[in-house]
């Protein structure tokens, strides 16, 4: 992983480094802002020093689960011992609720309930494996594997895997074979109405759907997560991020066949830096404001990025017909390696197998900040901004952009967008218009964020599964 983010900052340096006129500084406020914004990796989050429980346990009370009947085999149902377990260390303090290296461990669909008692680590070193068999699943956990919740201060850590088991579930799914039905299926790893939260090391594979969310939670940090799954498999999105504010991700190597990331509605102040993508759909702001809905998505930031061989690169996807707004992106030192779309906004964004109807309502995009971003794309439209006519794009950033296209020109597409560029752009923005003041449509959208994002998550008590389509 360490020699992986060399190479990626190796090849950052040679990003150009251009710097704003005053006057850009002194007709856009909103530069400062978006540049200026950051969020605190690690001091934040108030947790606990790693254990050295390893060693004479350092003062922690060690649950394993082969303790409570786990047999490790890879074929024995393990779920029993699993919650077993899991009620033990939940109420001591000071517990490790250990998973062994060098096992396998059969465990099928459970939901780990909080509170649990102070410095609670989760260590897994083992594998842990879903049932592979669709027909056998639990159907009232239909949307779920591994569910975490109302956790507080607590630490997941480890050199273990979480494997899905996904194969069967992907040859099920419609998108793979048009005459199955169209149906959701599980989520290996959720993280759901916790706070608090550090999850470092692990690795999670082929989930029958989406790999790891995070759901409903605050000041949580994840680093050096490795997720994994073909570039073929369904709706398979790595790290999924809804409802949820203060998160970070670090140093992730995500490869799957859906997007790498995927931030969606009431989620604020998300930052993700060292990122490595590929293959799969991108690093994504949505799909928002699907059926009608009213969508917020507020502060987010990538900060140094490898995108590689993806449908898309950066990525803000949004229904005809929705309401609310995305506002205070930024997107930087990332490097495009044959991407289709490295740069896209796509209000007209329609993931169904009907045609979907033209509305005049749309989610409000604004401020958003595309800086140092270079590499190579495979579509000639290396840069996209279709926007609503009615609801039309606006303050888009854009500095020191290059995009190349192997023995072809490459171009930008505009649609009611509105914006600028500064210091080196290519392809040319020219397309880009440019406003002096908001229009009072764009007021209508300027609300205060932080109470609308509280007030949307707290009227949403629904699990947030990816439908499928």
């Amino acid at each position: 992983m360490e020699k992986l983010f060399i190479i990626i900052l190796l090849g950052l340096l040679i990003l150009a480094n251009g710097v704003a006129e005053n006057t850009v500084y002194n007709n856009f406020a909103l530069l400062e802002e978006l540049e200026s914004f950051e969020i605190d990796e690690e001091n934040d989050v108030v947790l606990f020093d790693i254990p050295s429980w390893t060693s004479e346990r350092g003062g922690k009370v060690l649950v394993n689960v082969d303790s409570f009947g786990a047999v490790g085999d890879g074929i024995s149902d393990d779920t029993q011992a699993f919650v077993k377990a899991w009620e033990n260390a939940c109420a001591t303090p000071e517990a490790v609720f250990l998973v062994p290296s060098d096992r396998h461990y059969l465990v099928n669909a459970t939901r780990f309930k909080g509170p649990c008692e102070d410095r609670l680590v989760i260590q897994i070193d083992g594998t842990i494996v879903a049932p592979g068999e669709p027909k056998n699943w639990d159907p009232d956990l239909a949307r779920q594997w591994l569910e975490f919740s109302k956790l507080n201060g607590v630490l997941f850590q480890g050199n273990g895997v979480i494997d899905g088991s996904g194969s069967k579930w992907w040859a099920s799914s419609c998108k793979k074979n048009k005459t199955n039905p169209c149906r959701g299926a599980p989520t290996a790893l959720t993280i759901d109405s916790s706070s608090s939260v550090k999850v470092k090391g692990l690795t999670i594979k082929n989930s029958q759907q989406m790999h790891f969310v995070i759901s409903k939670s605050a000041s949580v940090r994840i680093s050096q997560v490795s997720v994994s799954a073909p570039g073929d498999s369904p709706n398979t999105d790595g790290i999924h991020i809804t409802q949820s504010t203060n998160v970070v991700l670090q140093d992730c190597k995500i490869g799957t066949g859906d997007d790498c990331i995927s931030i969606v509605n009431g989620s604020s102040g998300i930052k993700m830096k060292r990122i490595y993508c590929g293959p799969g759909h991108g690093v994504s702001i949505g799909s928002l404001g699907k059926d009608n809905s009213t969508a917020i998505v507020a502060k987010v930031v990538l900060d140094t990025a490898f995108i590689r061989e993806t449908t898309n690169g950066v990525r803000i996807k949004t229904w005809q017909g929705g309401n609310g707004f995305v506002r205070g992106v930024r997107f930087e030192n990332v490097r495009m390696d044959n991407v289709d779309n490295p740069i896209i906004i796509d209000q007209f964004y329609c993931d169904s197998p009907a045609s979907c109807q033209n509305q005049t309502s749309a989610v409000k995009i604004s401020e958003i900040m595309y800086r140092n971003i270079s590499g190579t794309t495979k579509s000639e439209k290396a840069m996209t901004f279709a926007c609503s006519d009615s609801v039309p794009c606006s303050n888009i950033v854009l500095s020191n952009v290059d995009l190349e296209m192997e023995d072809s020109t490459v171009e930008t597409y505009c649609n009611s967008a509105e914006g600028f560029g500064y210091g080196i752009v290519h392809p040319s923005a020219d397309c880009l218009t440019s406003h002096d003041k908001e229009t009072e449509l764009s007021q209508n959208y300027i609300l205060n964020e932080e109470t609308e994002i509280d007030e949307l998550a707290d009227s949403n008590s629904d699990h947030i599964v990816h439908t499928e389509l």
